[in-house]
């Protein structure tokens, strides 16, 4: 009632400031009618919603790219700078590189691999074997070997290859898929053949994916293309394989 007498007077200055100093919460009144902080756990649900996890992990523990640390961004630039000088690179590992922690190696390693480096990835890794923590590590072997394939710089990724064989590791089917794909590549079907039968005495469950690589490669080789479309049908009985016409290639 007040209010509304006072929108009504004859004196609208006077009464404009009344009603604004009505209307308007005092400080304290303001603070008694907060909302409450709610006090949610990180595991506990809002309002009926579930927290998700996305699977990556959080803050340091996700070495990612951005993630490097300066003293490994250094090492990689110095290393890509005299990685034609054998003589400065040489000076510039034993000064730097080895002076990384083990993960800073390995983020190293896979940085240059990231970045098809694979020459001084090569390097980097002969350094790794050599540390006192290092212990055969197949994972290691695979990313450097699948690089090196990618790079078609196959006479290095078959002496990782062998190295591997002699610290008992063994590829899995995504190594074996690669290798064969890079001699593919390289113009080598008797070495991806080599690959090849070498795969078919690993004790893991084979795979689709290598045979159906070897049958597009192999086309121009139909004597070696038969020999695993056989294999093929074998072990994936319920599978088909596409046949192109013969002429396409000049085979009569």
């Amino acid at each position: 009632m007040a209010i509304r007498a006072f929108s009504r007077s004859k004196f609208p200055i006077f009464s404009a400031k009344i009603l604004q100093y009505l209307i308007k919460p005092s400080v304290n009144e303001y603070r008694k009618f907060q909302f409450p902080v709610l006090g949610v756990g990180l595991n506990k649900p809002l309002f009926g919603l579930k927290h998700y996890h996305d699977g990556r992990p959080r803050g340091p523990l996700w070495r990612g790219k951005k993630l490097i640390g300066k003293e490994s961004l250094y090492v990689i630039s110095g290393l890509k700078r005299f990685k034609d000088d054998e003589e400065k690179l040489r000076k510039f590992i034993k000064s730097h590189v080895l002076r990384l922690l083990k993960m800073d190696m390995i983020a190293v390693l896979t940085e240059l691999e990231r970045q098809e480096e694979v020459a001084l990835a090569v390097e980097v890794f002969r350094v790794i074997q050599k540390q006192d923590w290092y212990k055969p590590d197949v994972y290691l072997y695979k990313d450097l070997i699948v690089a090196l394939a990618k790079c078609k710089k196959m006479d290095d990724a078959m002496q990782l290859w062998e190295s591997m064989k002699r610290e008992d590791l063994f590829p899995d089917y995504q190594t074996y898929t690669e290798v064969i794909r890079g001699f593919l590549r390289f113009g080598s079907p008797a070495d991806a053949m080599n690959i090849y039968e070498d795969m078919k005495k690993s004790p893991d469950p084979p795979e689709e994916l290598p045979f159906r690589i070897l049958l597009k490669g192999l086309l121009p080789h139909p004597l070696l293309r038969n020999r695993v479309k056989e294999d093929f049908e074998e072990i994936f009985p319920d599978r088909n394989v596409y046949d192109p016409p013969e002429e396409i290639f000049g085979v009569h």
